[in-house]
This record gives structure tokens, sequence and C-alpha cells, in this order.
């Protein structure tokens, strides 16, 4: 699979906000400001995943139409639901 420029920025968004949160323990900050950052950080990483797991299943889905490949779209479905639930 190919990586698009989006979801390479929106893991350096995500690493900008990890060493936020390092500077912000360092430097002892509210234990709420910390966890707010932290949970967005994760939120950001979950969306990233949602993303590469859809346009993977995209990417399946026209391939398998284009080779005409017996494969399953339900089993394709499938295992991008697995990979999400696996992710949590």
């Amino acid at each position: 699979m190919e990586y698009d420029a989006k979801v390479v920025n929106r893991l350096k968004r995500i690493e900008g906000q990890i060493r936020g949160v390092l500077r912000m323990i360092e430097a002892g900050d509210d234990c709420r400001d910390v966890v707010t950052q932290l949970s967005a950080s994760r939120s950001g990483i979950d969306r990233t995943i949602g993303v590469i797991v859809s346009s993977n299943l995209i990417a399946c889905m026209e391939e398998q139409e284009l080779s005409g490949s017996p494969e399953d779209k339900e089993a394709l479905v499938k295992e991008a639901v697995d990979l999400l639930v696996k992710s949590r």
C-alpha cells in the first residue's frame, strides 16, 4: 500500500503533540492538561488508523474488481473491521 501525504502529515502532527506532552510533563504542568493532550493524540492516532484501513479497503476492492479475483468483498470488509477492532 502507498501512504499519501495526508497520512504522513497526520502522523507528524501527532508526533508534535507527543513532544508537547513531554515538554508539559517536564515543566510539571497540571495533570488534567497533560491527559487532555494525550487524549487528543490518541484520537488523532485512531483517526489515522481509520484513514489507513479505509483507504486500503477501497484499494483492495478496486484491485479485486479489476483482476476478477474470486475473493469475496465481504471477507475484505470483515478483515478491515477486524483491523479496526484490534487497534482498540
